[in-house]
């Protein structure tokens, strides 16, 4: 069999998938059908964009596919949280080995983090896959609107001050020394809070896994400013930590069947790409510039998913 005759039964195979994610797909003339390469191409564009975006912006690419593509795209929001994971997913994977390399990313504080969160991202994504779809979509509203505040008023420390590492974390033995070269000398940090951080990870795994977000957005200040961690450890640990939250999830979301290639192939190259060219664009964007936009299309996606939610067609 040829390679043409392949590509041809696996497009007529995928395609129906296609349609079967569309929420509008039974309101659709048969006439009046799109191409099966139309829609996966305006989503390699779109995660193109959203990836720059993602990097200049400074957030994960799941905070920013899901209410987006969610509340502009015909698709159920089954299959866009599952692709969400995905997308969050293949970004984490492709950091987190340069980042143990680094030394960077901590196993100590990530495994007893990572073993509360994906514990509840699988009870999330399960949670997530039962309640009604317009319950979900009001409830990713007010997350992601939750999540534009939360990028208003947080502030980062660099090196917080932890006087004295508290009875848990010194049995943890979460530790570590890390070479700072603006400050040219090794740091020795250790963290405090600790019961409390985990509790705090129980809901955001849980969030993780229900709305297929990722979780970067709360893990950095949950580790960095009530843990104490420094910034670089905690932006490390939160990658390396995405690639097991994420993948806990996105275990329940292909069984349920709800990832569909011709949704998550164009979305994971797009976004890759997007993010190569971010990384580019990084040393001559103005950062304020981009957080401030970023900010805007989270609020306008946010409250598109919210009234999208209640059924309310404003925009």
């Amino acid at each position: 069999m040829g390679k043409a005759a392949t590509a041809f039964i696996c497009v007529t195979a995928l395609t129906p998938a296609l349609v079967f994610a569309s929420e509008t797909a039974a309101a659709v003339p048969a006439g009046e059908a799109q191409a099966w390469w139309v829609m996966p191409l305006i989503l390699l564009v779109v995660t193109f964009v959203m990836g720059i975006l993602a990097v200049l912006g400074g957030v994960g690419g799941g905070v920013l596919y899901v209410p987006i593509i969610s509340g502009f795209f015909p698709f159920h929001l089954d299959f866009v949280r599952g692709c969400g994971l995905l997308v969050a997913l293949c970004g984490a994977l492709a950091a987190g080995p340069g980042l143990l390399k680094a030394n960077l990313a901590s196993l100590r504080l990530a495994i007893p983090v990572a073993l509360i969160a994906s514990t509840m991202a699988i009870v999330g994504a399960m949670v997530g896959l039962a309640l009604p779809t317009n319950v979900v979509q009001i409830s990713l509203g007010a997350v992601i609107l939750g999540i534009v505040v939360i990028m208003l008023s947080a502030k980062k420390s660099t090196i917080p001050d932890v006087p004295k590492a508290d009875a848990l974390s010194s049995a943890l033995r979460i530790t570590g020394v890390f070479y700072e070269p603006s400050m040219k000398q090794e740091i020795d940090w250790k963290v405090h809070r600790t019961p409390l951080g985990l509790a705090t990870f129980v809901i955001i795994g849980f969030m993780a896994g229900m709305f297929g977000l990722g979780a970067g957005w709360a893990n950095v200040p949950v580790l960095n400013l009530m843990m104490g961690a420094p910034l670089k450890i905690s932006v490390a640990t939160s990658k390396f930590l995405l690639s097991i939250t994420d993948t806990s999830a996105a275990w329940i979301y292909l069984n349920k069947g709800c990832v569909i290639p011709l949704m998550v192939v164009p979305s994971l190259i797009g976004i890759m790409l997007g993010s190569f060219i971010g990384v580019r664009l990084l040393k001559v964007a103005k950062p304020t510039f981009i957080r401030w936009m970023v900010i805007a299309i989270l609020t306008f996606a946010g409250a598109k998913a919210l009234t999208k939610g209640l059924g309310i067609e404003l925009f």
